[in-house]
Order: structure tokens, then C-alpha cells, then sequence
């Protein structure tokens, strides 16, 4: 008799807690049920959005990486085409030589319009700005009645600043115009390095109505310095060169540009 409400306080603490117990774990699997759900919803709503959002970028960041307008492409291959021709080109014209005892010493920068030429003569500083040449393609002309002009107007040309200078004091600055074995003065002034940039200088009448001796005269001190056509004649073959030479490396910039 005692044995049996031992055993039956015993059942009854053991069972309620087997209860409680089964409660707790039926409680937590549907919390961890419910909880895997949620996180699955979560990620499959992000897998969404990504997929989304990659299908959006991926074509915009493909045009703009991968690929060019067609009119980008036409450009590239006219630029390229036009590079190897100015090469070939470039390759049949003979680079021009410096001509022994050539009086000045040459400053070409790569990329610059210009070439400088330098030199001492008897305490005096010679400076000699060449532009690019002005090409004559057998175009016809305007017509000039002026007889001179119009043979000149048929014949390439380049450009020339001569400044003169002596250790203080203005200098002499001459605009030239250098055509095949001749060479003409437009333009004679005084320039005062101490005047200030405001000041505006007389610059003297036009050259060509000096009197006639005196312009012969000037042109011979010109030619004694080095400005005579020999010189200007090598000045016009380095200059087409360089002309050629800055063409190509404008051309492969704009290629660059483009492609980039």
C-alpha cells in the first residue's frame, strides 16, 4: 500500500513534466519552423531585387564599356585610314637635312606651331621665329593686277620673325615672308623692351614705302645676319617635314580621344 502511493506521487511529478517539457519543444520547432520560413522569404525577395537590378545594369554597363555608337566606329576607321596614309607619305619625303655651316642653331619642340633659330653675330643676339608653311596646291588664285603679287601668290611661302637685339637697348624686329630664293621684308619696327605693354609704340611706315635704297639696304643687312635664301629654302623642306610630323601626331591624338 505504501509502495503504490510512492510510485503514484512519483508518476504524478513525472508526467507534468513530461508535459511542460513536449510544450517547450513543440514551442521552440514551430518558433524554428516559422523563423526558417521568414528567413527564407527574406532571401528569396533579395535574390529578386539582385536579379533585378543586375538584369537593369548589366546593358547600360555593357553599352557604355563594350561597345561604341556606329558613328564613333565610321570616325575611328576614317582617322585610321588617314594615319597610314599620312605615314606613307611621310616615308617617300626624305627628312631634310641641316646643310653644312648652317648659321643657327635650331629649337624644335614637338607639338609647337613654330621652330626658333638662334645666333651671335658681332654682339648682337639674332632670333628667327618660322612658322608653318603656306602650302600653294596648283589651285587657281584670285586674281591680282598686280604682277608681282599674283607670281608670288603662286609660290609656297613661310612665315619669318627676325628680332635683332644687342646686349641693352630696343631691337630691330622684322616680319619676312620667305618665298622659293627670295625673301620679303613686310614689316620693319623698333621694339623698346622697357615700354610697357600698354604703350603703344610707332612702328614706322610700311616697309614698301620706304625709299627704294633703303630697303635694299635693309635687305642686305638682313642677309649678312644669315636671313638669305639659302638658309629660308632649307627652312621650307623642314618645315613641310615637321608640318607632316605634327599632322600624324594630331591625328593619333583624336584617335586616342576617341577610342578612350
Amino acid at each position: 500500500m505504501a509502495l503504490n502511493n510512492a510510485i503514484r506521487r512519483t508518476v504524478s511529478r513525472i508526467v507534468p513534466l513530461a508535459f511542460r517539457t513536449s510544450a517547450v519543444s513543440e514551442g521552440y520547432l514551430n518558433r524554428h519552423h516559422h523563423s526558417s520560413a521568414l528567413f527564407a522569404t527574406v532571401n528569396s525577395r533579395v535574390a529578386d531585387v539582385s536579379r533585378n537590378l543586375l538584369q537593369r545594369s548589366i546593358p547600360s554597363l555593357f553599352h557604355q564599356y563594350s561597345t561604341k555608337p556606329s558613328s564613333d566606329e565610321s570616325l575611328l576607321r576614317v582617322i585610321e585610314s588617314e594615319i597610314q596614309c599620312a605615314v606613307e607619305s611621310q616615308e617617300e619625303d626624305q627628312a631634310e637635312e641641316v646643310p653644312q655651316g648652317f648659321p643657327f642653331k635650331i629649337e624644335d619642340h614637338p607639338g609647337q606651331q613654330t621652330i626658333s633659330l638662334t645666333r651671335e653675330y658681332q654682339g648682337e643676339t639674332i632670333n628667327v621665329e618660322v612658322h608653318m608653311p603656306d602650302l600653294v596646291t596648283g589651285e587657281e588664285n584670285d586674281d591680282d593686277d598686280d604682277e608681282e603679287g599674283e607670281e608670288r601668290g603662286n609660290q609656297s611661302s613661310i612665315p619669318l620673325v627676325v628680332r635683332i637685339s644687342k646686349k641693352s637697348g630696343p631691337c630691330l624686329e622684322f616680319g619676312c615672308t620667305a618665298y622659293p630664293d627670295e625673301i620679303a621684308i613686310e614689316s620693319l619696327s623698333v621694339k623698346d623692351p622697357e615700354n610697357s605693354e600698354d604703350q603703344i609704340a610707332y612702328e614706322g611706315p610700311d616697309f614698301a614705302d620706304l625709299d627704294e635704297n633703303l630697303q635694299k639696304a635693309f635687305h642686305k643687312y638682313l642677309e649678312i645676319r644669315g636671313i638669305k635664301p639659302s638658309t629660308t629654302n632649307f627652312l621650307h623642306g623642314y618645315m613641310v617635314d615637321k608640318d607632316s610630323r605634327e599632322y600624324i601626331t594630331w591625328l593619333k591624338n583624336l584617335q586616342k580621344f576617341i577610342q578612350a
